[in-house]
């Protein structure tokens, strides 16, 4: 019998590399010490961060990359507390992150100790699940079902607060169990409604102008090479959501990119006439449906989800399935004959013809001709995280997706200050492929502090810095629905970013002309000691277009930039 006894902190760790854990990312402080001394006798990589918002966002960023959860580590109080961005925008996406907080004394809670925060309750609306350990012999339990919940169903962030003395406490580890004690929780039934499959497969072969949404939730299932079958069987075009990029090939025919506020014009106008849409793993955001009663009017609608909550709970459907994506369309796969969509395509071609993606290439530079540049050096191959603004839209837009979790953005949440962090947790879950990140002058300078840990790992990532001197998204709003009254948006003071890379070590390159554009970022993608940074200076008031004003109908899109107006401004000091 085993006499080798050891604390909550080893027994932690120890669990939470039985998971499969390969690195955590983290800061330290007082209440987690006794975490972070055990992590000293661990396989386990830590990667120290600047801050934890950052390390949350890296954890996002592995995972999303990776498909594996993310694992954080902080401490009590503030360190805590400064995890909820991440978490929340976890959260939002989907996304299967582990976040273990050091905690006070079990004796203090509620107290009002130093460094204390009720981070259970705090988070209690922004995860899947919240733990807080009160019993050592709980913690192998408590770290198995929190992976669990953490990466089943629908995926998300979990919490695990960790006190001190619990951490600190010894037992002898042969006594302890990790068996489920779960009563609350449910699987998605592994068994499908039949009745359904051959509804969806019928209403797929009858309709004459069909359409499939694929959303992020196809991509969590893994359920691209089913989704491409019967893409290319039934003949059937196909639009993807922000964050479904990359679970059909953009550059496949079939494929007319992305709807919604921002999506292509063919995509929107072919919502507007198709008389069918599927939608697979897409919750109908607002940026994708905008006004919901005028949502693909003439269309009958099914809805393919693992999460039965999201069922009509934004657009009204005519079917539902509710289960795993990959599976579900699988077996739609089995029955589904070809129906008669050539003209449907003709028609599609034709709006992609008509209303095609393009940018005026005269005048100052412009970002569209920088990603046109960028997609075409690297291939449509690398993997691209973005910040989230402009530049955001801009990429989604001209850098085609190939293949799953190649792309990596903060949707739901549209957190700034999410790209370069995101960046180096996927390179450190990829460290094969090439990672590529888009930021704003204004995101960038959120999280910039990062630099240090893209340094201090030699990572290769590419900051590709989109730099107009404004809160581009916020100028452009006001711009067209405010007149042109310019309110805090103005990055006055923002640094020389070249010379500020330099000072992490970093390599700085720098772009202001159009014809400067292939030569620089073909040296700065060829750079890989460690990061570069390319700083572009473009186009200070260029808006993204096609545009779909909040709330209106797709056919309300507007297609080209209004007259310009003379700006009233507050500044931005």
């Amino acid at each position: 019998m085993s006499t080798t006894m050891k604390t909550g902190a080893e027994i932690l760790i120890d669990a939470v590399h039985k998971e499969g854990t390969e690195y955590i990312f983290g800061y330290p402080g007082g209440s987690a010490i006794p975490i972070f001394d055990a992590l000293l006798d661990s396989p386990i990589k830590f990667i120290l961060t600047r801050h934890e918002q950052g390390a949350t966002h890296m954890a996002d960023g592995y995972a999303r990359a990776t498909g594996k959860p993310g694992v954080v580590l902080v401490t009590s109080g503030p360190g805590a507390a400064n995890t909820t961005t991440g978490i929340f925008t976890a959260y939002m996406d989907s996304i299967p992150i582990v976040v273990i907080c050091g905690q006070m004394p079990t004796h203090t809670l509620g107290l009002d100790a130093f460094q204390e925060a009720d981070i259970f309750g705090i988070s209690a609306p922004i995860v899947k699940h919240s733990y807080l350990i009160k019993k050592i012999e709980d913690i192998p339990r408590i770290v198995k079902e929190a992976f669990h919940i953490a990466q089943t169903g629908r995926p998300g962030p979990v919490l695990i607060d960790m006190p001190r003395d619990v951490s600190g406490k010894k037992i002898d580890p042969m006594n302890l169990s990790s068996n489920f004690d779960l009563p609350g929780y449910h699987n998605i039934s592994d068994e499908i409604d039949q009745k359904k499959i051959e509804t969806a497969a019928r209403l797929l072969t009858e309709a004459k102008k069909p359409i499939i949404m694929i959303g992020h939730g196809a991509i969590i299932s893994k359920a691209h090479k089913v989704i491409s079958f019967l893409v290319e069987k039934m003949r059937i075009p196909v639009v993807n959501t922000l964050l479904g990029k990359g679970c059909f090939p953009e550059t496949n025919e079939l494929n007319l990119g992305m709807p919604g506020m921002h999506g292509t014009a063919y995509a929107n106008k072919a919502l507007e006439e198709c008389d069918l849409i599927m939608a697979i793993g897409a919750r109908w955001d607002d940026r994708v449906t905008s006004k919901v009663d005028a949502f693909c009017a003439k269309a009958k609608k099914i809805h393919i989800d693992i999460d039965p909550a999201e069922i009509n709970k934004v657009i009204q459907v005519d079917l539902d399935i509710v289960g795993d994506a990959k599976k579900i369309v699988e077996a739609i796969n089995a029955i589904a004959q070809k129906g008669n969509t050539e003209e449907w395509i003709k028609t599609v071609n034709r709006l992609k013809k008509q209303y095609p993606l393009k940018y005026k290439k005269e005048g100052k530079l412009k970002v569209q001709h920088v990603l046109d540049e960028l997609y075409k050096l690297t291939e449509g191959k690398s993997i691209v995280a973005t910040d989230v603004g402009q530049h955001q839209m801009w990429t989604a837009q001209f850098y085609k997706t190939s293949f799953p979790n190649q792309w990596i953005s903060s949707g739901g949440a549209g957190t700034m200050g999410f790209g370069l962090p995101s960046a180096i947790g996927a390179q450190i879950g990829m460290p094969e492929k090439q990672v590529v990140v888009i930021v704003g002058d204004g995101g960038f300078q959120m999280t910039m502090s990062e630099l240090a840990t893209a340094a201090n790992n030699k990572l290769p990532i590419k900051i590709i810095l989109i730099n107009n001197k404004y809160l581009g998204m916020v100028r452009q709003w006001q711009n067209i629905f405010y007149e042109n009254r310019l309110s805090g948006v103005d990055l006055v003071g923002n640094p020389n970013f070249v010379q500020l890379v330099k000072s992490y070590g970093i390599k700085g390159f720098f772009i202001k002309r159009s014809a400067d554009v292939r030569k620089v970022l073909s040296e700065a993608l060829k750079y890989n000691d460690g990061p570069c940074l390319v700083d572009i200076e473009v186009e200070k008031e260029d808006n993204v277009y096609p545009m779909v004003p909040a709330g209106a109908p797709l056919s309300d899109m507007i297609l080209e930039p209004p007259k310009k107006k003379a700006s009233k401004s507050t500044g931005g000091a």
